[in-house]
């Protein structure tokens, strides 16, 4: 389980990126990388990274439901995700 703090930081820079989204967006388009170099670092989309929503676990994350894979096992073996099944074969 991460720390909570690492939760926040990476929330903070989600909002950080959505905040400048449309700005950066014309300074790219005009080529004006001096204006796009003041901007604040975590601004930039690229320094997001994707961690569960419950766990905060950075490796493992599986997109379409927002979660780890040790969660996401968890959850479907408790039935809680909808029309996920455990396969037996």
């Amino acid at each position: 389980m991460a720390k909570e703090s690492v939760k926040a930081r990476e929330l903070k820079k989600q909002k950080a990126v959505e905040k400048y989204a449309a700005k950066r967006k014309e300074l790219k388009a005009a080529g004006n990388y001096e204006a796009l170099d003041k901007l604040p670092r975590n601004a930039s989309p690229v320094r997001l990274h994707n961690r569960c929503k419950l766990s905060g676990r950075p490796r493992g994350y599986i997109r379409k439901f927002g979660i780890s894979r040790v969660v996401f096992r968890e959850l479907a073996s408790a039935g809680k995700i909808p029309g996920v099944t455990k396969s037996s074969w």
